[in-house]
This record gives structure tokens, C-alpha cells and sequence, in this order.
């Protein structure tokens, strides 16, 4: 049985999904087919059900519950790994009402995290996480809300940090940040899905045992990245979480779908039944 996958080519995804893929561990008669795309993409084509296994940002998750059933391995989920709110010179928080902001997608946790923290922002602008930086240094927009390597970059390119947008969920609920999921659409079935979970753990692992060496698929997708960057981006993106929620990861997923469906509106996603 062939799967499509959807994965992002960050350090992060491609240190979890890196074995999966390139044969280092025993998929049985399940082969994987790689699709890397940035997660606002992958947010876009889960309305489709496009892919069969993809990374999502929770709140397309719990926007396309219907259609995807999450994982509880291969997260982005912690304390101290939110967005940050940058911008060319600082800016008075009274401001962001009369300002406009570059957003890495509508369908993001970084977008929600910003609604959330400041929801008199005026104007959002949505494009590729990672022209952000350069749309602000352009003048294009105001502001921007940077994710990924970008939190570890910004300074060098002169840019200041108006607020950390995960620093003010966690003073607000105390729950961790849940940022990105694995998902599996909900027609492959229940077995099937804990399968992939288990081989996504299985992955995980085998990369945690080469660490600190960086394979060369994740030098690949990196690009011009530094090593050292590539390192901060995985010791702080892949952690306890990402091998399995656990119960303190589950109360902060369902603390960010009670927040996200109360602001936003509509039903609270069933997110943890087999069915």
C-alpha cells in the first residue's frame, strides 16, 4: 500500500520523517511517498483530503476533523516555541490597530496565536513564512509574524521582536503551544492510523540515536541553512511531545480548541475517538 505523506522541508519535519523515507526502518507493506510542501499549502490541500498522512497547524485540524484523525506522534508542541511578532523598529502595542502584519497562512497556529494575543490588528497579510522577513525589511507590511528558523535569524537582519506570541498564550492559559500535527485521513481507518503512528515514533527514534549527526536528506531540504541553525531548529521543534502527546500535551491541545471554537465560532472537534 503506497501513502502519500505531506511534510514541511524544515529541519524539524525532515529530522522526523528522514528515516521513514529513505529506508532505515521496516514499513512493512506500507511505502511512503514524500510531498514536501510549507504548512499553509499543506493547510490548503487538507479541505481536499489531498493527502493521505499530513502536517497540519491545529486549527485546520480542528477545522478538517471530519476529514483527518490526529496522530499522537510527530507534534510540534512545547514551552517556549511560539511565534514571534517582529518588526523593522519597535512598535507601540497601542498601534496594531492602525497596522498591517505578514502571517505565514490564514489556516496557522501562528495566525490564531496572533488573533489570540492581539486581535485589534488591523490588517493581516498572508504569504510564504519564509518571505516574511523581507516583506518587513521592504517596508511591504508593518510587521510580521515569523515561525520555524526565522526566531533564531531575525536579529542578524536588524529586526526587533514586539512581542513572543506563544509567551502570551502560555501567561494566559499556562498550557503548553501546540503548533503542528500529524494527521491521517479519517477513510483509511482507525488500524491503519495507529500503524502510521507507531512507524512515525519508530522514525523518530532511529534519528534521536544518530543525533547529533544531521543526515544529509535534512542538510538537502535545509538549503542554505547553518548547521548551527538547523540544530537550535531541531533541539527546539522535535522534544518529549513529538514521540507522544502524553497527557499534559492532549489538555493543551484541548485547551487550544476550546479557545480557538469559542473566538472563532462553530462545534468543538472530537479529536481523540476512534471513530
Amino acid at each position: 500500500m503506497k501513502l502519500t505523506l505531506g511534510f514541511s522541508p524544515c529541519p524539524n519535519d525532515t529530522f522526523i520523517f528522514d528515516s521513514l523515507v529513505n529506508g532505515r526502518i521496516d514499513t512493512g507493506e506500507i511505502e511512503f511517498e514524500p510531498v514536501l510542501e510549507d504548512v499553509q499549502t499543506l493547510n490548503q490541500w487538507a479541505t481536499e483530503g489531498r493527502l493521505d498522512v499530513t502536517k497540519l497547524s491545529f486549527p485546520t485540524l480542528f477545522n478538517t476533523s471530519n476529514i483527518y484523525r490526529l496522530l499522537e506522534s510527530g507534534a510540534a508542541l512545547g514551552k517556549g516555541v511560539g511565534p514571534l511578532l517582529i518588526a523593522k523598529r519597535l512598535v507601540d502595542l497601542p498601534d496594531l490597530a492602525h497596522c498591517s502584519v505578514a502571517i505565514p497562512g490564514e489556516g496557522t497556529t501562528a495566525n490564531f496565536l496572533l488573533h489570540h494575543a492581539f486581535p485589534e490588528v488591523g490588517r493581516r497579510v498572508p504569504m510564504l513564512f519564509s518571505e516574511i522577513e523581507d516583506a518587513v525589511l521592504r517596508g511591504d507590511t508593518d510587521l510580521g509574524v515569523i515561525i520555524h528558523e526565522n526566531r533564531f535569524t531575525y536579529q542578524q537582519k536588524g529586526l526587533h521582536k514586539v512581542a513572543d506570541l506563544g509567551e502570551v498564550w502560555e501567561q494566559r492559559t499556562g498550557a503548553a503551544i501546540p503548533l503542528g500535527c500529524i494527521a491521517v485521513r479519517r477513510t483509511l481507518g482507525y488500524e491503519l492510523s495507529k500503524t502510521v503512528e507507531i512507524l512515525i515514533r519508530e522514525s523518530l527514534i532511529e534519528s534521536f540515536n544518530r543525533y547529533p549527526e544531521i543526515s544529509p536528506y535534512v542538510q538537502l531540504h535545509a538549503q542554505e541553512m547553518e548547521e548551527s541553525v538547523m540544530r537550535q531548529h531541531i533541539e527546539l521543534y522535535v522534544n518529549e511531545f513529538t514521540t507522544g502527546l502524553g497527557q499534559t500535551g492532549k489538555e493543551a491541545i484541548d485547551t487550544l480548541a476550546r479557545i480557538y471554537t469559542d473566538k472563532i465560532g462553530g462545534q468543538r472537534p472530537d479529536l481523540w475517538s476512534a471513530e
